[in-house]
């Protein structure tokens, strides 16, 4: 589902263990949540923007692939889109992007891998390092960002 199509209550959220090439990614998200509770959306560079737009569709991806094994309850990295959006506090115009690139990794992976096998399983590794990767760069422009102020 999209992000805007369900919001569930936290009674109705099954808690699933992270897949073992999420959980990285999970980390360093979890750092750059951590690090971001500062700087609002509107403080961000251009680069930094788009990076949390890129952001936003891996997690859109990820959040698919990881329903195709786990089933459509499961709404691990849906929560993280969530928490990063109320970390970020775009305004109105952002957070539209930052909602439609979910959406559109979530349309683009469930449509190409709808079923659990090798192949979503090695789309999800693939899509968790290019997750670490745009997270492990937020951080660090985030530090060099607060070095400065």
């Amino acid at each position: 589902m999209s992000l805007k199509d369900r919001n569930p209550s936290p009674s109705q959220l099954r808690w699933a263990p992270p897949s073992p090439f999420g959980r990285g990614v999970a980390i360093v998200f979890a750092a750059l949540l951590s690090a971001a509770t500062p700087a609002l959306a509107q403080d961000r560079t251009p680069a930094q923007r788009q990076t949390l737009v890129e952001l936003a569709y891996v997690l859109g991806q990820s959040h698919a692939l990881r329903q195709a094994c786990m089933g459509p309850d499961d709404q691990y990295w849906r929560e993280r889109m969530t928490r990063l959006v109320a970390t970020e506090s775009p305004d109105n115009a952002f957070d539209t992007r930052l909602r439609n690139a979910f959406n559109a990794g979530f349309a683009a992976s469930q449509a190409e891998f709808p079923a659990c096998g090798p192949d979503s399983r090695a789309e999800e590794a693939k899509a968790a390092l290019h997750g670490k990767g745009l997270a492990s760069t937020l951080a660090r422009e985030m530090a060099g960002d607060a070095s400065v102020r």
